[in-house]
């Protein structure tokens, strides 16, 4: 009898661990954000508060939530630290990783886009405009910002996107390379924001997509997202090149050729 009451235990609090497991997969939790107090959580999921308490042992148990001492249950880190490890080290180290990321930005935010405008709700819209919107107040400051503010609004705005697509995997993967996409998205903002003519198309580029995505047009905003991306990769090799005529024009002038 007292092997069933505990079975019947086990059973409630993997339950309740697994409704819990489903906000963090679809990003209701994110990592580093702290669970609601156990009354509202209670009141959500519609359990007990020893229930919920099972539940939250079961999760500790899995490496997914910590308690910290003051601070309460929060999301843990789930994918470890991936920037010290040597292959990180390589893709960071090397330049040509700039264009690979590139080619895989242009793949995964182009589905993003595409499904965010077929699956997106109000709410994701809401969202993305807020983000969309601190984005352009940060690019209409005369005073220029700083350059890695600039990537990280931009990075906001994407990842919003790609949380409107609903398709967690997606949205995971994405989040994974986070701090790559940051060097990517500085690169570009480095590069191009200071560049009249390119700041102006990046606008545009952003613009294309905010509003296909909203108004719910996935071709559109497919093709808006992929077009960004390549538009990005080829400028950036443009200014590659402008750098090393300038190299070679310098080298001949002091001599060296």
């Amino acid at each position: 009898m007292l092997s069933e009451k505990h079975n019947d235990r086990r059973q409630v609090a993997d339950v309740v661990a697994e409704r819990i497991e489903r906000l963090i997969v679809d990003g209701v939790l994110k990592v580093g954000q702290a669970l609601p107090s156990e009354r509202r959580l209670c009141e959500k999921l519609g359990i007990s508060r020893s229930a919920l308490r099972e539940g939250l042992r079961v999760l500790r148990g899995r490496g997914i939530i910590e308690t910290a001492q003051g601070r309460g249950s929060f999301v843990a880190e789930l994918s470890g630290n991936h920037d010290a490890s040597p292959l990180m080290h390589l893709f960071n180290s090397q330049p040509r990783t700039l264009y690979d990321l590139l080619e895989v930005r242009a793949l995964l935010e182009g589905e993003s886009a595409r499904l965010a405008a077929l699956r997106g709700t109000d709410a994701d819209f809401i969202l993305l405009r807020r983000r969309y919107e601190e984005m352009l107040a940060a690019h209409a400051d005369e005073q220029g910002g700083d350059p890695r503010e600039h990537a990280r609004l931009d990075h906001a705005f994407h990842l919003a996107i790609c949380e409107a697509s609903h398709n967690p995997v997606l949205v995971h993967t994405l989040q994974s390379l986070t701090d790559l996409m940051l060097s990517t998205v500085f690169a570009s903002v480095n590069n191009l924001y200071h560049r009249p003519a390119q700041k102006r198309q990046i606008d545009r580029q952003h613009s294309r997509l905010f509003h296909a995505v909203t108004e719910r047009l996935p071709e559109q905003a497919q093709r808006a997202a992929r077009d960004h991306i390549h538009s990005i990769r080829d400028n950036l090799k443009e200014i590659e090149q402008e750098e090393q005529r300038l190299v070679r024009a310098t080298m001949r002038l002091e001599g060296w050729a």
